[in-house]
């Protein structure tokens, strides 16, 4: 470990939760320096929905290496652009009926904000911004100016303008009616709203403590956008590409967002990768008005290719992923119950669940005892009061049932000793 402490920046954060040094990793597990495995239900923060090095991905990724297939290209076209964008619209937007023109904004989900908010200002005209509370976006300014967690946004160093915040789906626990103060301050020329180009959302907040929209909820805000004449930008970074079942998790709400952000497992394989998808109408940018050096990573354009193919031109891991979310919910909801010491409250969708602790230190403590026996988790949440599961969307029966043994088994040692 003395490189790490010696050399790299008091930053890192993941590592000192998991204080080994990983040298492999296939599927759903992780080995490290010692030979010992980890069974994964972090999955790269949603990075890896298929897992680690998954064979139908290597494969055609080392033989495009092989044959000195282009590395870096800027936005320069080449073979690999080509074969997945038309795989793109094959697979994944012509059978949803979306028509979408597709930016190469930079490799982070974070690139993918910053250009969707400065497209939409751009297409507007305005500058304000709507987001929502304990919503997050990334870590880049413009991404912090949308995001809600006061420690990620304490660190810009500068006051963080040009959005407002408004209450997410549940924020005041059903006790007042879903927009009306988003409705009354857009309608009301005395609330000094300044007049918004967009609003951004994600339907279920991640980091923010996996918290999912109801249905009704995101179509009823896709009709405000509509009336009000609001762009809407869904930002499915961590939960598109089948996180929470389908492909987009907005599609359960039959709603067609303005602009769409993409990247974690977009590529398929952990490669750097991020997209903006608009509406034809919307794409006004002038070349090179946004651009960056690493939009054009042809190896992430290769192993994004071969993972719609391998995993979505049928239903197959649609159905899989609902079942097994279902399935750690059904879990997660006996753990609740059979706990008498701590209030737990079940959190998320598809295969992004979790824990909530009404004792927050206790959901990090359940992390670290999974990890003692061989699991990876994170928290999540503006406390990080929710213990956050996230395998990969390929994780075996055998080994979801694997880990939520190990999560029961924690949640039972940082609970027992706890007086309610």
């Amino acid at each position: 470990m003395t490189v790490f402490d010696d050399l790299e920046s008091e930053v890192r954060s993941y590592c000192r939760n998991w204080p080994v040094v990983f040298d492999s990793a296939v599927g759903s597990r992780l080995t490290d320096v010692d030979g010992r495995s980890y069974l994964d239900f972090f999955a790269g923060a949603g990075a890896l929905n298929y897992g680690h090095n998954p064979p139908a991905l290597k494969r055609p990724l080392l033989e495009y290496l092989a044959r000195d297939g282009v590395t870096h290209g800027l936005d320069m076209y080449t073979t690999a652009k080509a074969e997945f964008l038309t795989t793109f619209r094959e697979v994944v937007l012509a059978p949803r009926g979306l028509d979408y023109k597709v930016q190469f904004p930079g490799p982070t989900g974070a690139n993918a904000v910053e250009s969707a908010l400065k497209l939409a200002r751009k297409i507007t005209g305005k500058e304000a911004m709507i987001n929502f509370t304990n919503a997050f976006h990334g870590m880049t300014l413009g991404a912090l100016s949308v995001t809600g967690n006061s420690m990620k946004r304490g660190g810009a160093g500068i006051p963080l303008v040009h959005a407002t915040p408004m209450p997410y789906d549940n924020y005041f626990d059903g006790k007042v009616p879903d927009f009306l103060w988003f409705e009354r301050v857009l309608e009301d020329r005395g609330s000094s709203l300044n007049e918004p180009a967009a609003v951004i959302v994600e339907t279920v907040q991640g980091e923010g403590g996996l918290n999912p929209v109801r249905i009704e909820w995101l179509q009823g805000l896709a009709e405000l956008c509509r009336r009000h004449e609001l762009l809407l930008i869904v930002d499915d970074v961590q939960m598109g590409v089948g996180r929470t079942g389908p492909f987009f998790s907005f599609e359960i709400a039959g709603i067609t967002p303005d602009i769409v952000c993409l990247s974690k497992s977009i590529s398929g394989y952990g490669l750097p990768m991020a997209l903006v998808l608009m509406k034809p109408e919307h794409d006004l940018w002038g070349p090179g008005e946004h651009n960056g050096t690493f939009r054009g990573h042809n190896p992430a354009f290769v192993t994004a290719t071969a993972a719609l193919w391998e995993f979505w031109t049928d239903d197959a891991l649609e159905t899989s992923t609902i079942a097994k979310g279902e399935r750690v919910r059904e879990q997660l909801d006996k753990i609740a119950a059979d706990t008498q010491s701590v209030e737990l409250e079940v959190k998320g969708r598809g295969l992004a669940r979790g824990l909530k602790f009404a004792e927050p230190e206790l959901a990090g403590q359940a992390c670290a005892a999974a990890f003692k026996q061989g699991l990876l988790m994170e928290t999540a949440g503006p406390r990080s009061e929710v213990m956050k599961l996230m395998p990969p969307l390929t994780v075996t029966d055998d080994e979801l049932e694997e880990g939520l043994v190990t999560v029961t088994e924690a949640v039972r040692e940082v609970t027992a000793g706890v007086q309610p």
